[in-house]
């Protein structure tokens, strides 16, 4: 029996990267769908529900992508609304690889630390999706978490959304400019850098001597980097007495997670994965 993996992409076009991730986690074949809405996902649903039966049903199963978290979490209701019964294939969201992302580099820093209960942590630009994850999965581990970004409406809102999906408590804080990030990261024990690409958060002067950082975690890959002074490809290594993880340090458990994942959505027709289901998975690897 083929394993089939359905991409319901909230985006006009369907990724190219979640459809080869797809194939390298163990796909035989993917079909993958542009502009998906919870209006119009339900036929798309019904056709991967009602073609197998028995056992045979395990070996379909569904990927929520997109750029936009928002609309992916809307379509993955959607989808599961239309479950019932027997009549269910097991689903993965992650929305501009934002679960798998997140749930890497929170886990190779918790992993890390040993413990991340009482650790103070800031996300900066966090308003986007692997912002908003990874502030969340730090909370859950018992950090207190400060999500950060240039507009206090917007990193408010951010916080709000995380805390009320999450059951968490989360901060907000507007950091305009350099010199407001610099002012915030003093006291803090983890700093995470989610911004754009093109965009150095913080010039390597500002952090190497705040005695208080101990970690740092950049999810940028392309220069300039998030964090002045760090390579893409540091995964814990010790710069000016903090341990580091670059982007590519983090992307290597990202992809593994990511094929796992897939691979996992195989194995039966009940699974959901979402964040908490992900970064479970991503502690074990790490």
């Amino acid at each position: 029996m083929k394993k089939l993996l359905f991409l319901f992409d909230t985006d006009a076009v369907p990724s190219v990267f979640d459809t080869v991730v797809g194939y390298d986690g163990g796909a035989d074949h993917i079909t993958g769908y542009g502009g998906v809405t919870p209006e119009n996902v339900g036929a798309l649903v019904d056709g991967t529900i009602y073609t197998r039966g028995g056992s045979e049903k395990k070996s379909t199963a569904i990927f929520v992508g997109g750029g936009n978290m928002a609309a992916g979490e809307a379509v993955l209701a959607a989808v599961r609304k239309r479950f019932f019964g027997p009549f269910r294939v097991s689903t993965m969201l992650d929305s501009n690889g934002s679960n798998t992302t997140a749930a890497a580099g929170v886990a190779l820093v918790a992993k890390a630390a040993g413990s991340l209960e009482g650790k103070k942590a800031v996300v900066l630009a966090g308003t986007g999706p692997v912002g908003m994850r990874s502030a969340a999965l730090l909370a859950k581990e018992g950090a207190e978490v400060i999500l950060a970004g240039r507009q206090l409406d917007k990193a408010q809102a951010a916080a709000e959304a995380v805390s009320k999906r999450f059951n968490v408590k989360i901060a907000a804080a507007e950091t305009p400019d350099a010199g407001s990030r610099a002012k915030l990261v003093r006291g803090q024990n983890l700093v995470f850098s989610a911004g754009a690409i093109g965009l150095e958060l913080l010039p390597e002067e500002v952090w190497k001597d705040e005695s208080g950082i101990e970690f740092l975690a950049d999810y940028n890959a392309q220069p300039p980097l998030g964090f002045g002074g760090i390579d893409a490809m540091d995964k814990g290594k010790e710069r000016n007495g903090k341990r580091v993880f670059g982007a590519l340090g983090i992307g290597g458990l990202k992809l593994k997670l990511h094929r796992a994942c897939v691979g996992q959505l195989f194995d039966n027709t009940e699974q959901v994965l979402d964040a908490e289901e992900i970064y479970a998975l991503a502690k074990k690897m790490a």
